[in-house]
Parts: C-alpha cells; structure tokens; sequence
C-alpha cells in the first residue's frame, strides 16, 4: 500500500455574552443531572434513534462489506465497533500502558479507567466500551441543547437543531463507538453550561474530568479561564477554581516521568505513531494537499485527507465567526485545537474534531431558525457523507 508512514488510528449568531455572569434563576438546570424538561426529552428522542441508526448501519455492514469479500459468514455482531483506537483504549483498560510498544501512551486515561471500572460490572469489553459511550452521548447532546437555548427566546427549537445537526454529522459515528469524544463531550459541554450560569466550582471539576480524557480540556480550560476574566467581577478566590482542570495532566505527566523518565512520553508516542510533531502551518498544509492530491496515497487515505483539509478551512471561518461576534472564550477555544491540529507533519482527525466544536453546532441551529435552506442544505450534504465515513469505519477501514 503506497502509505508515506503507517496510518494509525487516527453560538450561536447571538447577542454577545453579557459583562458580569447573570446569577441562576432558581429553576435553571446547572448540570446534567437536573431534571428533564420536554424539549431535553425531545432531544432524546433524537438521540436514540440516530443511534438505532448507527447500529442498523453495523448490521447491514457485516453482510454487505466483510473483510473478506467470499465469506458466507459475518463478522461477530460486535465486531464493526472494535476498530483503530477501539484497540488502544482496551489495551490499556486491560494491561495498562507498560508494558506497550505500541505508542498507547499518547491516549490519556480518563476514558480507559472508567472502562476498566464499567468492565467490573459488564464483563464484555465492547459492550462496557459502548455502554460509556450511548450514556456519555445522551448527556451531551441535552447539555449541547440547552447551551444553544441559553440566550435565545423559549421555544425557538434551536437546541434540538443543534443536537441533530451534532448527531447527523459527518463524524457522528465515533460518538456511537467506543472512543473518547462522547465521553469528553459529556464533561466539556456541561462545563461550559454551567460557566455560562455563574457555577465556577461545578464548571471546573467537570473540566477537570474532561482534561483527564482527552488533552483538549486543557482548551477548554483556557476558555472558561477567558470567559471568567471577560465577564466576572468580583473574582477573589473563585479564580482558584480555574487552575483545577490543569490536575489530571499534571498527574499524567508525572506517572509517565516515574515510569519512564519522561514526563512528555505522550506527546513523544503522538510523533512516533501518529506523525505529530511541530510543524509550521503552512508547511502542514501543503504537506496534507500533498497526500490528499498528488496520489501518493491509496484512494481511501486520500480521500480522508481532503476531508481534513476542508474541516481545517470550516474550523478557520468558525474561528473567524467568533472573533467577529467578539465571543472570545470560544474563539480561544477553536483557535488552540486548530492550532494543535494544524501543526503537525500532515493533518489527522481534524474531521473527526468537528464533533468537539460545540460553537459550530450552535451557530447552525441558530442560522436555521431563520428559514429551511440552511436545514435542508445541511441535512443533504451531511447524511451521505456520514453514511460513508460509519461504513467505512465499521467495515475496518480507516476513517479519521
């Protein structure tokens, strides 16, 4: 396979945010635990049935794209789910990261401890994988709803089209799987809800939960840390909380540093396996064109390196919307991933981090209260791409 290097397992148009943070009305849901109101019950409504999509989608690739094209007998009904980085979160749920050799130290641990701890009680890995994902989703997406509806009129459906157009995208089908995005969602949209309602202790620990999955809470936290310095007053010792989420990667760092005398060891399996070391932008740039173009790549590998390039030219304009609308803290946020993403030897899971981009989502919903094209438009361009990257996913093929 003509591969350069081994391919590895890769808001809204509102008004602008107010100057001092608005306390919580007395029936304001702060977290995920509140109660349900209709529309969050509505949201998921949508929810499970994009799911039942996702999982008949598996079915139906079991039969019609098996590995290998003459067999007369399918896959395991769970084996579309355990691809790619599937792998590497079992493997260090299961053994833990040493002894490895295979770069799993570039994953943080957030999500492979609760799958270790979810194993205890659903002896299946796959399953207990899944399981963490379909509850972590749920949270998510109600959480996404209500920060679209944060300051918009009742009523306006723009949080239950914020989570269609979440659950209807491209990369949906890694929120459905057992990978980490689901799960980091569930922490960093709740986080941001609750900062946008003044609760600074219960947005910090829930960003603290979301750096221990994934290194993008550190974006996050450095977007509640903007919000909080635009829009709060009296700071005094609140402002302790937003040094909180730095914990679970200072933690990290320093097991890897007593395990292997390298507190970057992470960062260092990133460059071994997955080709991220620092590189200028625009030498990043041409080097994806490259791959995506000049046909050094297998047409599959290709092909998802134009999807890179167009998802690092949406994230541009989304970052460019945002600094218009002088809504800082997300801005910050956007442009540290695109940062992180857009300097590395080539671009990788770039698509895959638009299901991370919260502001987007928002920014569609609202766009479509304004009439049905930008509705239609979206759902006929996003469901076939979605359809081909989940088979391309669940038949075992790389898929961002």
């Amino acid at each position: 396979m003509p591969v350069t290097a081994p391919p590895s397992p890769r808001h809204a148009l509102a008004p602008p945010e107010p100057a001092v943070t608005p306390p919580p009305s007395p029936t304001s849901p702060l977290s995920p635990l509140s109660r349900l109101r209709p529309a969050d019950l509505e949201v998921l409504w949508l929810y499970v049935v994009t799911r039942a999509a996702v999982w008949l989608t598996a079915y139906c690739t079991r039969w019609l794209f098996p590995a290998q094209g003459d067999t007369r007998v399918p896959e395991p009904v769970l084996a579309p789910f355990e691809h790619w980085d599937w792998g590497h979160f079992l493997h260090i749920a299961r053994d833990g990261y040493f002894p490895g050799g295979d770069n799993r130290e570039a994953f943080f641990p957030g999500f492979p401890l609760l799958l270790r701890a979810v194993h205890t009680v659903v002896p299946d890995w796959t399953v207990a994988g899944l399981l963490i994902s379909l509850v972590a989703g749920a949270v998510a997406v109600v959480a996404l709803a209500r920060i679209a509806e944060l300051h918009l009129p009742p009523g306006s459906r723009a949080g239950r089209r914020a989570a269609l157009f979440l659950l209807l995208s491209p990369c949906a089908v890694f929120l459905a799987v057992g990978y980490s995005e689901a799960l980091f969602l569930a922490f960093a949209l709740p986080a941001w809800l609750a900062a946008q309602r003044g609760n600074w202790p219960l947005a910090a620990v829930l960003a603290t939960l979301a750096t221990g999955v994934r290194v993008s809470g550190l974006f996050l936290a450095a977007a509640l840390a903007v919000h909080f310095l635009t829009t709060v007053r009296a700071r005094r010792l609140r402002a302790l909380w937003l040094a909180l989420p730095l914990l679970p990667a200072l933690l990290y760092f320093w097991y890897l540093y007593e395990r292997t005398g390298d507190p970057m060891a992470w960062k260092h399996a990133q460059e071994r396996g997955w080709y991220r070391f620092f590189r200028p932008p625009w030498e990043a740039w041409a080097q994806t064109w490259h791959e995506a173009f000049d046909h050094t790549q297998a047409t599959g590998y290709a092909a998802l390196f134009q999807a890179d390039l167009a998802a690092m030219v949406l994230g541009l304009l989304l970052l460019a919307v945002l600094v218009r609308r002088r809504r800082w803290a997300e801005a910050v946020y956007i442009a540290l991933t695109l940062w992180a993403l857009g300097t590395s030897y080539w671009y990788m899971s770039v698509a895959r981090s638009t299901l991370l981009w919260w502001p987007l989502w928002t920014l569609l919903a609202v766009r479509s209260l304004r009439g049905t094209r930008t509705t239609t438009a979206y759902l006929c361009l996003a469901a076939p791409l979605g359809t081909v990257l989940a088979v391309t996913f669940l038949s075992g093929r790389w898929a961002g």
